[in-house]
C-alpha cells in the first residue's frame, strides 16, 4: 500500500513511526525545504507543499497512492489540499481510503455534557467553523466520486515530546475553572485508530478519537507532579491566568466526548485509556529527564 500524508507534523510523524512497515512507500509534505531535508535524512520521502510551492513529485505520488492522510490544518480560506489537489484525488484510480484529521472542537460547548458522533456540530470559533466546512467538503468529495472518506475528530493530543510532564518542567500554570473538563488522546492511540480504519473503511464515517475519561486540566498536572515527586505549580483562577487568546478560547468549550464508536465499530482497545496510563508510560520511558 502506498500512502501520501499532507502535513508531517507531530501526529503524522507518530503515525509513520507506528505504522511505516505497513506501507510500501510513504510520501509526506512539510512547508519548508529545510524541514524536508531534515526529515528526509530519517529515511522518509518528504516534499515541500505550501502556499507558493508544490513539489512535482507530490502529484506523481498522489496519482499512485492507495491512501491519503490529511493532517495539515486549514487556513482562513479552507483546505489547501482540496484547493490544489481535489481534481487529482477525484480522478485517481488507486486511492481507496482518505483520512481527514479534524478536532472535537467542532462540537462547541456542551456545558459539560456528553457528545458523540450523532451530536450536531456547533462550532464556537471561526477556526472550528472552517473545520466543519472542510469536513463537509471532504465527505462530499467522497460521495461524489465514491471514495471512502473518514473524518477523525481528535481530542487534545499528547505523547513523547509533548505532554504534561514537559509542561511541568516549563512551570505550566495549574488553571482552575470549576467544572471544566477536557478529553485527551495519546498519539499511539490515534495511530492504531487510523490503522483500524484502513483495514475497515467506511465511506462517510466520522469518529471521535479520544480517551475514556474527560478530566479537569489541574488534575492532570497534579497527577504528573505526584508521579515525578515534584511540587505542582500553584493554583491560578482562570480569570487571573496569563495565556494567549487561543489558549483561553479552549476554555470556552466544556464537554465530555464519547469514544464508543471507535471501540465498537473499529475494535480499538486504547493503550492509554486515561491520562494516568499515558503519563505513567511517558515517565517510565524517561520523558522530561
Amino acid at each position: 500500500m502506498k500512502l501520501v500524508i499532507f502535513g508531517l507534523g507531530f501526529t503524522a510523524q507518530a503515525f509513520v513511526a507506528f505504522a511505516q512497515s505497513r506501507f510500501l512507500s510513504i510520501t509526506a509534505t512539510v512547508r519548508s525545504a529545510e524541514r524536508a531535508a531534515e526529515l528526509s535524512r530519517a529515511g522518509l520521502d518528504v516534499v515541500v507543499f505550501n502556499e507558493t510551492i508544490s513539489d512535482p513529485r507530490l502529484e506523481i505520488a498522489l496519482k499512485a497512492a492507495d491512501a491519503v492522510l490529511v493532517s495539515a490544518g486549514p487556513d482562513d480560506f479552507g483546505d489547501p489540499v482540496l484547493r490544489r489537489f481535489k481534481t487529482v484525488i477525484e480522478q485517481s484510480s488507486t486511492v481507496r481510503w482518505i483520512g481527514y484529521l479534524s478536532t472535537i472542537g467542532v462540537y462547541g460547548d456542551a456545558q459539560g455534557g456528553w457528545v458523540d458522533e450523532t451530536t450536531p456540530v456547533d462550532p464556537s470559533h471561526k477556526r472550528t467553523q472552517i473545520r466543519v466546512a472542510v469536513e463537509q467538503e471532504w465527505i462530499a468529495l467522497g460521495t461524489r466520486v465514491q471514495k471512502s472518506v473518514q473524518i477523525f475528530r481528535l481530542a487534545g493530543i499528547y505523547g513523547p515530546g509533548r505532554n504534561p510532564i514537559l509542561n511541568l518542567k516549563s512551570r505550566a500554570q495549574r488553571i482552575i475553572k470549576p467544572g471544566q473538563v477536557f478529553n485527551r488522546i495519546h498519539v499511539d492511540d490515534i495511530a492504531q485508530t487510523l490503522l483500524a480504519s484502513l483495514a475497515h473503511p467506511r465511506a462517510g464515517a466520522i469518529y471521535n478519537v479520544t480517551d475514556d475519561e474527560p478530566a479537569p486540566p489541574q488534575d492532570v498536572l497534579l497527577f504528573a507532579a505526584d508521579l515525578l515527586g515534584i511540587e505542582p505549580p500553584p493554583e491560578v483562577p482562570f480569570e487571573d491566568a496569563v495565556m494567549s487568546d487561543m489558549a483561553r478560547s479552549f476554555y470556552a468549550d466544556n464537554k465530555r466526548v464519547s469514544n464508543r464508536l471507535i471501540r465498537e465499530e473499529l475494535g480499538v482497545a486504547l493503550r492509554f485509556p486515561t491520562y494516568r496510563e499515558g503519563i505513567r508510560a511517558l515517565a517510565t520511558a524517561g520523558e522530561g529527564r
